[in-house]
């Protein structure tokens, strides 16, 4: 990794400012320099004063070069094919991944700014548009280059290399670990299931065969399907990259681990479950990036947008996000945090567990071990002196209790609630002992939200709709609508989906609202209240999607119930 020209002269000084190095191994680097014309970060290196995963996060920084650790890195063989060792090796970089849709080639470089290496790759690859350089230690990229270019890395190769008996196939085993083929097998799985999109891998276990399926935009698909031996070796590599006991088979365990995945950090949470055909593991794939969308990214309809930002703007009170498990509630409550960051705020979480960390915010995971639940939580945030607080879910009375606390005393509270629907959020507050004149001039507003899935931009088609059909969109039989359905291409994986977009309901609290909460009005009532006051159900806002032609009845059909309006 070179630093003597692009990085300033008191280069060294500032790492001895920093306490990264003392003034004496700045001196001794020094003098080796004047022998052997090193950069004296590569001498530092070479002393051991410095790893050279410190050196490659310094100049980073100094260079303003995003930096990649390729110990936790796991490569797509896509890339690999497509740029040879010979290049690779000389050049000093290493492909990272390929991005067929952007055309956008990602790769480990010791030195970012070496355009010729880079005009190089160009040359050799005409169907690159864009080239991404991140930092790496060049002799971690020496030794990516012998690790993968050395053995095969796609899943079928690696499964022929097993099934050959050309290695043994026992893990753990002596010699590097990353060279065997288990290693590289359950890497390989992974970098598939991120490239597929998938928000959680499911391995699963039967009694001859183990199953492999990702949920991609909340369905699952299965995509292989191994024989049951080498579920074993699997299970304690995965495992092992989570921190988890490898002795321990009978008795669930999480753990957590975080990789980097075609160029780009990403936490995996890993839930083991004992099952009577073994260990049953599921991978959840938590991308940043992902994690932290604006608000009009997330699909959400542009009116519902404006009542959102209404909630955003009360000073005080409970906002609440309804909805099941998997509906993006979470993601949702991210968005809406991003905007309301600043420095003039001081907003903290307390999250089952913390998701996705968030700039300037102060995260706090419950931890049952330490007799931190949400109620204890809250009342040790609010000693914290914040304006702005996040309470992960309210599941029990004293969270709610708290929560509502907390809102009475001039907070600005987000949380979750598992209900149905937004105006079901209030009898199952007081179904949780809320008093109801408390829940009254307390809750600023109440949003429910499903998760639909998004038609493929590239290959929808479209078809006249039917009689049903017509009389569910409310269309008239003189000008029939048409339906946009579902086909399937190269682009989207062949589903005819690509992505989700959220349907929501959204309830501006208000006086009239208010007054029926107090006096515990029925579902009903509120429900008939909140419709004459421009609210729209999830139900309408889907069918609008529908008739733009964003997604189909048949996915509006499996997250919300049309019955009502057939």
């Amino acid at each position: 990794m070179s630093d003597s020209e692009t990085l300033p002269v008191k280069f060294g000084e500032g790492l001895v400012r920093r306490g990264l190095i003392s003034a004496d191994q700045l001196r001794i680097a020094l003098r080796e320099q004047r022998c052997d014309r090193q950069p004296v970060g590569r001498l530092l290196v070479r002393l051991g004063f410095m790893t050279e995963a410190m050196l490659r996060d310094e100049i980073g920084t100094r260079r303003g070069q995003r930096a990649i650790d390729l110990a936790c890195a796991v490569v797509d063989p896509e890339g690999l094919r497509m740029v040879p060792r010979e290049v690779a090796a000389p050049n000093r970089l290493l492909p990272l991944s390929f991005d067929k849709t952007s055309g956008c080639l990602t790769l480990a470089m010791a030195d970012p700014s070496d355009i010729v290496a880079i005009d190089h790759v160009r040359r050799l690859l005409p169907t690159v548009t864009t080239v991404e350089a991140l930092l790496a230690g060049e002799s971690e990229i020496a030794g990516a280059i012998d690790r993968h270019y050395g053995h095969p890395l796609t899943i079928d190769s690696i499964l022929s290399e097993i099934e050959t008996g050309q290695v043994d196939a026992r893990w753990p085993g002596g010699g590097d670990p990353y060279s065997h083929p288990v290693v590289r097998l359950v890497d390989a799985l992974l970098a598939d299931g991120v490239k597929r999109s998938a928000s959680d891998i499911h391995f699963e276990p039967e009694l001859g065969f183990l199953r492999i399926r990702h949920r991609i935009d909340g369905i699952l698909h299965q995509t292989r399907a191994l024989h049951s031996s080498y579920w074993s070796a699997m299970a304690v590599r995965i495992k092992v990259m989570a921190g988890l006991n490898i002795a321990e088979t009978r008795a669930p365990q999480d753990g957590r681990m975080t990789i980097n995945i075609n160029g780009r950090p990403l936490d995996l949470r890993v839930a083991v479950q004992p099952t009577i055909h073994g260990e049953n593991i599921v991978v959840r794939i938590l991308d940043r990036n992902k994690g932290l969308l604006p608000l009009d990214a997330l699909g959400v309809a542009a009116d519902h947008i404006d009542k959102l930002q209404q909630l955003m703007a009360s000073p005080e009170g409970l906002t609440l996000v309804t909805g099941p498990t998997g509906s993006g509630k979470t993601t949702t409550l991210y968005s809406m945090l991003a905007q309301l960051n600043s420095e003039q705020r001081c907003i903290m979480t307390l999250e089952d567990p913390v998701e996705y960390p968030l700039p300037m915010i102060r995260q706090t995971a419950v931890a049952e071990a330490n007799k931190l639940d949400f109620a204890n939580g809250i009342r040790s945030m609010m000693r914290q002196d914040p304006d702005i607080l996040l309470v992960g879910e309210i599941r029990d009375p004293d969270t709610a209790s708290m929560a509502f606390r907390a809102a009475m005393t001039g907070h600005q509270v987000f949380s979750t609630l598992h209900t149905r629907s937004a105006v079901g959020a209030l009898p199952r507050l007081l179904d949780l002992g809320i008093p109801a004149d408390i829940i009254a001039g307390n809750i600023v507003g109440i949003v429910a939200q499903r998760l639909v899935r998004r038609l493929c931009p590239h290959c929808k088609t479209s078809r006249p709709a039917n009689a049903d059909e017509r009389r569910l969109l409310g269309s008239s039989d003189d000008s029939p609508p048409r339906l946009h359905v579902a086909v399937g291409c190269e682009r989207c994986d062949h589903l005819g989906y690509r992505g989700r977009l959220a349907l929501t309901e959204v309830v501006l609290m208000n006086p009239a609202l208010d007054e029926l909460v107090a006096r515990r009005a029925s579902a009903r009532e509120l429900a008939h209240l909140a419709t004459t006051q421009a609210f729209r159900p999830l139900v309408d806002d889907g069918l609008q999607r529908v008739r733009e032609g964003t997604t189909t009845l048949t996915e509006l059909a499996r997250v919300v119930n049309l019955t009502d309006r057939s």
